[in-house]
C-alpha cells in the first residue's frame, strides 16, 4: 500500500436506543492509501455507512471512541469547526447511495451546484458563527454568475454529461438516475478533494449504467489522484474497482486483502462464506449463509461471526482474535484461519 491518507484504528461507535446502546463498530481499523480505492463490504447492515458517516464527523447521537487519521490529524479530536472548514465537503467529499434523496428535488441543478460553490469557496481565516452562516450571500455578491457557471459546466463536463448546459436548467426530476448520479460525483470532485467516501452508488442504477459509473470513478481516481473508499454489498462491483477489500461482519472488520488474493485466496471462513453464497455460472444455484446477523444491542462476544461458524471454539466466543499477516497486504482475524496451502 501507499503511504497512508486516513487511517482508521480501533474505531468503535455505540448509538443509544430504548433496549440499550447498538455497538455498530467494534474496533475498526483500516487504511486508504494515496491514489488507492480500498473497497468496504459486508451484509446490510455491518456498519459499512457508519464508518463513512463517522469520517465525515456526522454521526447524530452516535458516539465515538478510537481514532480517525487523516494525514496524520486525528478527526476524532479535531475542532467541530475546524471540520466543517477544511475537511468535510472539502477535503473530504461524499458519494450518496440515492441521488435523488440527495439533491433537493424543487431547485434546477446549476443552481445546487452554485451554491456548493458558495459554501466551499476557500477561506483564509476562520469565519465567525454568524459569518460562516451567511457566507453563501457574501460570496455569491462577489462571484459573477457567469464564473459560477463556468464551473458548473466544467464540473458536468468532467463526468461526462452531454448536453451540460442543459442538464444545469433541469430539476433533478427531469434526469435519469445515472444523470443524477454523475451530477452528485461532479459535485464531489468540484472542491478538488484528496479523499471520497462513496456509499453504494451504483445501487440503484441497472447494470449498463453501473459499468459506465465504475469507469468514470476509476477515471477521476487515475487523472486526478484521488483517494477512493467505496462501500457495497456487490462483490462483483468490488471486483471492478478496488485495488483491495476490508471485509466487515456485524460491526466488526474481519480480512483484509488485495483483491486478487480476496477472491483467490480467503482466509477468514465468513469471507470464503460470503463468496460461495455468489451465484453460479448457470446463475440457478443460490447459497445462503446458515444463520442470522446478530442483533448489535448485546451482540456476541468475541469475533461475532462465531455462533454461524462451523470453525469455532470456546475461544471465539470469548477473545476476539487479533490481526494476523497471512500474505503480502492480507490481514485476517480468525483464531482458525482457512489453509490456503493446499
Amino acid at each position: 500500500m501507499t503511504t497512508a491518507l486516513l487511517e482508521v484504528e480501533n474505531l468503535s461507535v455505540r448509538y443509544p436506543t430504548a433496549r440499550g446502546p447498538a455497538e455498530v463498530l467494534d474496533a475498526v481499523s483500516l487504511a486508504v492509501g494515496a491514489g488507492e480505492v480500498v473497497g468496504l463490504v459486508g451484509e446490510s447492515g455491518c456498519g459499512k455507512s457508519t464508518l463513512a458517516r463517522a469520517v465525515l464527523g456526522i454521526l447524530g447521537q452516535g458516539q465515538a471512541s478510537g481514532a480517525i487519521r487523516f494525514k496524520g490529524e486525528d478527526l476524532l479530536t479535531m475542532a467541530p469547526g475546524r471540520v466543517r472548514r477544511e475537511i468535510r465537503g472539502r477535503a473530504i467529499t461524499f458519494v450518496p447511495q440515492d441521488p435523488f434523496g440527495s439533491l433537493h428535488p424543487l431547485f434546477r441543478v446549476g443552481r445546487q451546484i452554485a451554491n456548493l460553490l458558495a459554501w466551499k469557496a476557500p477561506s483564509t481565516k476562520p469565519p465567525s458563527p454568524l459569518a460562516e452562516l451567511l457566507a453563501p450571500l457574501h460570496r455569491a455578491s462577489r462571484t459573477t454568475r457567469r464564473a459560477a457557471h463556468d464551473a458548473s459546466l466544467e464540473a458536468l463536463r468532467d463526468v461526462q454529461i452531454p448536453n451540460p448546459a442543459q442538464v444545469l436548467d433541469k430539476l433533478p426530476g427531469e434526469l435519469s438516475g445515472g444523470q443524477r448520479q454523475r451530477v452528485t460525483i461532479a459535485m464531489a470532485i468540484l472542491p478538488r478533494p484528496q479523499l471520497i467516501l462513496a456509499d453504494e452508488p451504483t445501487t440503484a442504477l441497472d447494470v449498463t449504467i453501473q459499468a459506465q459509473v465504475l469507469r468514470l470513478l476509476q477515471r477521476l481516481v487515475r487523472d486526478r489522484g484521488l483517494s477512493l473508499l467505496f462501500t457495497t454489498h456487490d462483490l462483483g462491483v468490488a471486483s471492478e474497482i478496488c485495488d483491495r477489500i476490508v471485509v466487515m461482519y456485524a460491526g466488526q472488520d474481519v480480512e483484509v486483502a488485495p483483491t486478487r488474493a480476496f477472491f483467490a485466496t480467503p482466509r477468514h471462513p465468513y469471507t470464503a462464506k460470503l463468496l460461495r453464497s455468489l451465484p453460479g455460472e448457470d446463475k440457478t444455484e443460490l447459497r445462503g449463509i446458515p444463520g442470522a446477523i446478530p442483533s448489535l444491542v448485546r451482540p456476541p462476544g468475541g469475533c461475532r461471526f462465531h455462533p454461524r461458524c462451523e470453525r469455532s471454539t470456546a475461544r471465539c466466543a470469548i477473545e476476539r482474535p487479533p490481526p494476523r499477516v497471512v500474505g503480502a497486504g492480507h490481514v485476517v482475524r480468525c483464531h482458525h484461519a482457512l489453509d490456503t496451502s493446499a
